[in-house]
């Protein structure tokens, strides 16, 4: 059985940092892994049972241009297609069912490097990346039919039915679905490393010409359509994010700055203060 290591109470007493070596830290992300890949496995079997369902929303952008005049259908070219298929879209649910869990895992696994005030938005950030992933996910399933109409509306008029590959088909749904739901993971990753002191929030926002350049092109490459206006439609959401990330993390530097400024004041009035042994002995004591 897999177990995460955990510090004693006593070891917390002498350790209050929380240091640990290479070596635990290894095993701590060996841990880790094993249990992300175990909740995408259990996340995978509870797929396997929803293929219906999941195959009606990944096909449904077909049956939606059918519906508008097309006369477009789902090839499966070999035998095992079918069955192939049905193996892909189960490990498709499963990382998607599973988000919260392996998201836990990487907060909790970089939770050694935070505080102890910090370690308890583990949970926090764990279910607001959740949301932001299905967030993500949903703006993908949203574009897919627009994508699909106007792709298939470069098949020849003379053409009687539009064959679509399954395989590729089912490459091409999943990339943008993830691609999505990943990229809008972007904001919280870089308050986490705000808040863990690697990076200033003015430093992430005097780098914002470079961020938009990255997202808008990050979404040209997974933009399947052939029109600027959808890809910066895409980027647009993106990019609030980032910015919103930036100003979370500015207010968190000032927050810091205002908290350290007090305790350096309070460090310089005990220094600046006689020490009481000193005013007991009075002036002679210098002799």
């Amino acid at each position: 059985m897999v177990t995460v290591p955990k510090a004693s109470k006593a070891r917390r007493k002498d350790n209050p940092e929380a240091r640990m070596s290479i070596g635990d830290h290894l095993r701590e992300l060996r841990n880790r892994i094993v249990i992300s890949a175990i909740a995408i496995v259990v996340g995978s079997i509870v797929g396997y049972f929803l293929y219906e369902p999941a195959f009606a929303l990944i096909t449904r952008p077909i049956s939606q241009a059918n519906a508008k005049g097309a006369n477009l259908s789902l090839n499966f070219g070999t035998v095992l297609s079918s069955f192939d298929i049905r193996l892909r879209v189960s490990i498709w649910l499963g990382f998607i069912l599973s988000s919260p869990i392996w998201m836990f895992q990487f907060w909790a696994f970089v939770g050694p490097g935070m505080t102890r005030k910090e370690k308890r938005y583990a949970w926090l950030y764990c279910g607001i990346g959740a949301l932001l992933f299905l967030a993500g996910v949903a703006l993908g399933i949203w574009i897919l039919p627009h994508a699909i109409d106007i792709l298939t509306g470069f098949i020849p008029a003379g053409a009687t039915t539009g064959f679509i590959d399954a395989s590729p088909y089912l490459s091409f749904v999943t990339r943008i679905i993830l691609v999505f739901g990943l990229t809008f993971l972007l904001p919280e990753v870089l308050v986490a490393i705000n808040q863990l002191g690697l990076v200033k929030g003015r430093t992430l926002l005097r780098g914002w010409r470079w961020a938009v350049v990255g997202i808008v092109a990050l979404m040209a490459v997974a933009n399947p359509l052939p029109d600027p206006w959808s890809m910066i439609f895409m980027s647009i959401p993106i990019i609030g994010l980032y910015f919103g990330a930036c100003g979370i993390a500015i207010q968190h530097d000032k927050r810091l700055a205002k908290r350290r400024a007090a305790l350096d004041a309070e460090l310089d009035a005990a220094l600046a203060r006689p020490s009481r042994s000193a005013i007991e002995a009075g002036p002679g004591s210098a002799s």
